[in-house]
């Protein structure tokens, strides 16, 4: 009895948490920017990849929690969270690679269920607005992070140089490759020297495409903008009369 007496003050301690985060998807989109012009400016490896660490795990949280999933889900992507950081830490301090090879593993696997969870609220939303778009294009963005993340990982684990002619490439190489290879726009520039990358690439230009056409595409065309403004005017109006 006493532990539900205890129990009950967390959990309404943490609903009024998630009301306030509910539906974020704006702030999950700067998160995701941030992360993205961190991958540009800094290296995939040591001490630099703490700080993309940190940054992806934070918007891999605010995510789960924007999509009000589970408390006990939203304690677990923290613990993995932190794991990853001290997994990063500990191949900064000691340059072992396999270390970092299952960080971004698992640095992967949280912001892909993350971003799921935001892709599950978006679907699921009665009335589609402003912030059902930001969800959706949160999730698109970061498609390229996590392809990025994966050609990373895939380079550290073959044998040879993952692009053709480049023998050093550096983080923002992974994600200018990524993105032009989400958006189709296929400069040509940098091309994945041999397998499983460029499977991996091909699987990125599918998903990017189709959910682009269809989910992006198709939200839009539905949105109204102002509606919800209007609504608001018209209850407050209906207030008006009935007083």
């Amino acid at each position: 009895m006493e532990k539900d007496e205890r129990g009950a003050p967390r959990q309404e301690a943490w609903r009024q948490r998630a009301e306030r985060t509910s539906d974020a998807f704006g702030l999950v989109l700067i998160l995701v920017l941030v992360t993205y012009v961190l991958t540009s400016l800094l290296g995939n490896r040591g001490w630099p990849a703490v700080v993309l660490a940190l940054a992806t795990s934070t918007t891999s949280v605010v995510a789960l929690v924007s999509s009000r999933v589970k408390p006990k889900f939203v304690r677990a992507a923290v613990l993995l969270s932190a794991l990853t950081v001290v997994l990063v830490a500990a191949a900064a301090a000691t340059d072992e690679l396999t270390l970092l090879n299952v960080a971004s593993v698992v640095q992967i696997s949280l912001l892909a269920v993350a971003m799921a969870a935001v892709l599950a609220r978006v679907v699921a939303s009665a009335a589609v607005d402003s912030r059902t778009i930001l969800g959706a294009i949160s999730v698109y963005a970061v498609l390229g992070i996590l392809f990025t993340f994966a050609y990373g990982t895939i380079a550290r684990l073959q044998g040879g140089p993952f692009f053709e002619g480049v023998p050093h490439p550096e983080g923002s190489d992974y994600l200018f490759f990524s993105y032009t290879t989400l958006t189709t726009t296929g400069y040509g520039n940098l091309v994945p020297g041999g397998q499983p990358g460029r499977m991996v690439a091909g699987l990125e230009m599918m998903i990017g495409q189709i959910f682009l056409v269809t989910l992006v595409a198709g939200l839009v065309s539905l949105w109204q903008p102002g509606a919800a403004l209007q609504r608001r005017r018209e209850r407050r109006g209906a207030a008006g009369e009935s007083a």
